[in-house]
């Protein structure tokens, strides 16, 4: 984009559910923004999403704020439909978002403002809403003789799709919706799978409505507010019964161990004596909040995380996190967006921010 300002009422950081939310909400709060995306095209981590992740196979996505995903195939794969979706909310609602824009890092500033700093140039703000998610974190755990290994080892954020574990003696890693549908996938074409998980895996059979999610959140929540590293929602709701997984448990597929003790150069063992040979170990074990932009700002707790009321960080009224811990969901997030919106508005119109027009909005 060529209207380049490096002075801002709010930088948000991230284009993704979370980032569009909040921006669409800003502009409507008349907070003059900035939407700075590293991503290449917009679809924030869907875009990134493996193939046979298909649309009709996603859990729970909720329309951004103002504007529905209408008749969309099921049969197409999630990236494609969101982000041609993500694409048109922007130009929609003429989003301010660059693209690609690597924030390095968020420093005090002058005059009590915030240094957003980038190898695209350099924004000084009143305020920042972090919407960085999760995706660019990877969790990798470590075991003993990991480097030892001969095979293949990959994380959800590289799966192609089951396609090249044709023949392979594979093993998964992780208790999650991500693990569990990256199994079922690949256990048609595999030669063998395993299914190793840290804690059983709880199968949540019936119905999860507002009663339950309201719970769920409340759980993920309560850390926020401690200042721990926060959970997934999806960690503290147990694993959907469907059809699939139903089919999964019948077939021994779903049949799970508890996680081993070391790695082999040929696959992986157990203290008891257990061993499995393995040609892969895909590790479906989930992600961390990308926040390490923040480090200058000390919004750290001793416990590790970020302690949050809402979605403003305690130590520092003019940083809010959308898409961290309780509001990472789509609808948490354009919940979150909203919310922090109105509370930035509070905060910065007595100083003279514009609380009329969505100055924001072009």
């Amino acid at each position: 984009m060529n209207d380049f300002r490096s002075d801002v009422d709010v930088v948000v950081i991230g284009a993704g559910q979370a980032g569009l939310s909040s921006a669409y909400h800003l502009g409507r709060a008349g907070l003059d923004h900035v939407v700075l995306d590293h991503a290449p095209r917009p679809g924030g981590a869907w875009q990134f999403r493996w193939p046979s992740l298909t649309y009709g196979k996603v859990h729970g996505m909720y329309a951004l704020p103002g504007m529905e995903l209408t008749g969309a195939d099921p049969a197409r794969p999630s990236s494609e439909v969101i982000g041609e979706y993500f694409a048109a909310y922007e130009e929609h609602f003429r989003l301010r978002v660059r693209r690609p824009v690597d924030v390095t890092a968020v420093r005090e500033g002058t005059g009590g403002r915030l240094r957003v700093e980038s190898a695209a140039g350099t924004w000084s703000a009143r305020a920042l809403v972090n919407a960085t998610g999760t995706w660019d974190r990877p969790f990798w755990p470590r075991y003993p003789g990991q480097e030892t290994f001969r095979g293949r080892q990959l994380h959800t954020a590289d799966y192609p799709g089951p396609q090249e574990f044709a023949g392979a003696r594979v093993i998964v890693v992780g208790g999650g919706n991500s693990g569990v549908q990256h199994l079922l996938e690949i256990a048609e074409v595999a030669a063998e799978t395993t299914w190793v998980t840290r804690r059983p895996p709880v199968f949540r059979d019936g119905s999860f409505g507002e009663v339950e999610g309201r719970a769920a959140v409340a759980m993920v929540e309560e850390r926020v507010r401690r200042g721990l590293p926060p959970q997934s929602v999806v960690s503290v709701t147990g694993l959907p019964l469907n059809d699939a997984v139903r089919a999964g448990l019948a077939s021994g597929v779903l049949d799970r161990l508890p996680a081993f003790d070391r790695i082999t150069p040929s696959g992986v063992a157990w203290d008891d004596g257990r061993i499995v040979e393995a040609d892969v170990i895909l590790w479906a074990t989930g992600f961390r909040a990308a926040i390490d932009h923040l480090a200058p700002l000390r919004l750290r707790e001793p416990g590790g995380g970020i302690r949050v009321e809402g979605t403003r960080a305690v130590r520092d009224p003019r940083v809010h996190l959308v898409g961290y811990g309780p509001s990472a969901s789509t609808i948490g997030a354009n919940r979150a967006g909203g919310a922090a919106a109105r509370e930035l508005r509070r905060l910065l119109a007595p100083a003279g921010a514009g609380a009329g027009s969505p100055v924001g909005v072009r």
